[in-house]
């Protein structure tokens, strides 16, 4: 039990009080305002609704001490200022749909709950009248007075928490806010391509440095997009991205999404967001996963900057104070919509694979820099030296005779290269040459994605010539992706072989857990496990998918109710199951060690080009690299 309170008497009935403003607004600011990252987020979120197409912040020491926002937008007259510092005043909406709402703020909490916590400043000038300024200190706040300033609005928020010296305790260090207050730009920037943002570091006076600078973006939606996460997330995010645009039940989802051998070892690079606010909404993001499944182990995590649009009425976003998180009408409808349009377009992708995969093996070939005290080498191999070009005049002549060119006897006791090969596994077998079947000409494998095999290297690598450069395949990787691909679609044609137990198995459950897993019922049954209820809070479990053999039903069960509450729906059993798939496709398919004809390895090359998913194995590693001629010359310093 908790001590009694010293302001209340020990006998005396407790007395409701109406708190003061000031106490009001410090209590809101805790809710709001958790750290220098908040109160950027609030007021580049103002200006953003203000119409501003160039918004630039300056912070220092993390946005402890210093936190500027400066906007092109609308501003504010001198009658405004006042009412915008006092709670629940809002030009966002007018109080009668609290649903039809199309800003990012709306509650009127954000500049009286910082102006409580800190000494908060407003410089504005709306179109056609004058500037004026106000200050407010832990809830003071002193009349409006002129200024000068050409338009829009400027923010200057100083000590933050100095009036609640006990927050400053939970802040991190400087640069852990500051990373922070970064992310927080960047993931607007991402929502609003049209608008510039920049990230200035002012601490220790001066002009400072920028730390990130988007410039505003126009044209066709995607290009912008495209541009604008090329620039937040990397070149390397934008070479690798899959466009994403698919509409249903009016719910649109747009964005993009990287090919699976494009991801990252934790969940730090999935943005989503909803009418363009970011939100981080655990249904969303375990949608995000469930579209991944299959493709990433359980260790690796996608990348992707996810937008939905929809009818304001179709969200309700006030159900959370920093507004991170949203509620839809129909989460299933939202959670489908991602799942089946991110999977569609990794189809589509078909044996694509990620471009850094070829930049990691590029690099891992370079050889080694000039050192300054080294002369640089210099490559002529491209120019013809004088002795070449006269003997190219040479054989230009009409009484030309070609001289045969000298031919060193061996040693006697060297071995030649027909004895010695059989050492190498880079050999090639010989076959008897078969006519070429008309439209499989040599040239025309040139041209198709993965080119025309020509040879193997230690029984595990292909080597395939294309148009533009080469490809290795690791033949394993690549054959077994395409056996497990072969085991899914029989078993989605088929169905999953359930066996029926011989004693059902009995499990006491809860209420709410009861209800929830025969809520599932028939969706376990499409892979083979029978669930059906058993008087009270019981239920018996019938019949178990027959591929994964002996099972301990209890222990599953509790499982798939575990990812229930935390996902809200359960891959338990289907995870299961094509993780049989995958071990039957690796014991299925070509092993490494294995010598492969040149048809072989043609018909290997040209079955993945036309499987989905070719490009990744059943664990999200990539089964081929592609070199560029370019990329091969640069090597050798060609270029």
């Amino acid at each position: 039990m908790s001590s009694p309170d010293p302001q209340i008497r020990d006998n005396s009935r407790p007395v409701i009080r109406q708190l003061e403003d000031s106490a009001i607004n410090r209590i809101a600011a805790g809710e709001v305002i958790e750290r220098p990252a908040s109160a950027v987020k609030e007021l580049v979120e103002n200006a953003i609704d203000a119409g501003a197409t160039r918004i630039t912040v300056e912070i220092a020491d993390g946005g402890k001490t210093l936190i500027r926002v400066t906007d092109d937008g609308c501003g504010m007259t001198p009658e405004d200022l006042p009412l915008a510092l006092s709670r629940h005043a809002t030009s966002k909406i007018d109080g009668s749909d609290l649903l039809n709402i199309h800003t990012f703020g709306f509650r009127g909490e954000a500049l009286p709950s910082l102006g409580a916590v800190g000494r908060l400043t407003i410089t504005s000038r709306a179109a056609g009248n004058d500037a004026a300024q106000i200050r407010v200190a832990g809830g003071g706040m002193e009349p409006v007075k002129p200024a000068a300033l050409r338009a829009g609005t400027v923010v200057e928020l100083r000590d933050l928490f100095y009036a609640t010296p006990a927050r400053l305790k939970f802040m991190r260090t400087d640069r852990a806010e500051a990373q922070a207050i970064g992310d927080v730009i960047k993931r607007l920037a991402m929502a609003e391509p049209s608008v510039g943002f920049t990230l200035r570091d002012v601490s220790g006076g001066g002009e400072g440095r920028v730390t990130f600078r988007a410039d505003p973006l126009s044209g066709d939606l995607f290009d912008a997009l495209h541009g604008r996460l090329g620039s937040v997330l990397g070149r390397e995010f934008a070479e690798n991205a899959l466009k994403i645009d698919a509409t249903r039940e009016g719910l649109r989802l747009y964005g993009y999404a990287a090919l699976p051998t494009y991801s990252r070892g934790a969940a730090v690079a999935q943005f989503l967001f909803v009418n363009t606010r970011p939100v981080k909404d655990k249904m969303l993001t375990g949608a995000l996963r469930a579209a991944y499944f299959d493709f990433l182990s359980r260790d690796r995590h996608p990348v992707a900057a996810l937008f939905i649009d929809c009818d304001p009425t179709l969200v309700d976003v006030n159900v959370h104070p920093a507004k991170s998180e949203v509620r839809f009408r129909d989460p299933g409808l939202a959670r489908g919509l991602i799942v089946s349009a991110l999977r569609h377009a990794l189809a589509e992708a078909g044996h694509r694979a990620s471009t850094t995969v070829a930049g990691a093996t590029l690099g891992a070939m370079r050889p080694e820099q000039a050192t300054p005290q080294s002369a640089p080498h210099v490559y002529q191999m491209d120019r013809p030296s004088m002795g070449a070009r006269t003997a190219a005049y040479s054989a230009q002549r009409p009484d030309y005779v070609p001289v045969p060119p000298y031919q060193p006897s061996p040693p006697p006791q060297s071995q030649g290269f027909a004895e010695m090969r059989s050492a190498f596994s880079g050999q090639t077998i010989e076959e008897p040459v078969q006519p070429a079947e008309p439209g499989m000409q040599e040239a025309q494998s040139e041209a198709l994605p993965l080119g025309a095999a020509r040879g193997q290297v230690h029984e595990n690598y292909i080597i395939a010539q294309t148009a533009d450069g080469m490809v290795i395949v690791d033949q394993h990787a690549a054959h077994e992706r395409l056996v497990y691909e072969k085991l899914k679609r029989q078993m989605g044609e088929n169905g999953v072989a359930a066996q029926a137990l011989l004693i059902p198995e009995i499990v006491e459950l809860s209420d709410n857990d009861c209800a929830r897993l025969l809520a599932v019922a028939d969706e376990l049954g499409k892979f083979g496990l029978g669930i059906e209820a058993f008087g009270g809070n019981a239920v018996a479990v019938r019949e178990t998918p027959a591929i994964l053999g002996e099972v301990n039903a209890e222990a599953m069960v509790k499982d798939i109710l575990d990812e229930l509450d935390d996902q809200g729906e359960s891959q338990l059993v289907q995870a299961r199951l094509e993780a049989i798939l995958s071990r039957v496709a690796c014991h299925g398919s070509i092993r490494s060690g294995r010598r492969m004809r040149g048809e072989e390895m043609n018909a290997l090359l040209r079955e993945m080009e036309a499987t989905p998913h070719s490009g990744q194995c059943n664990h999200g590693r990539p089964t081929y690299v592609e070199l560029k001629l370019a990329d091969i010359e640069r090597l050798f310093g060609r270029t």
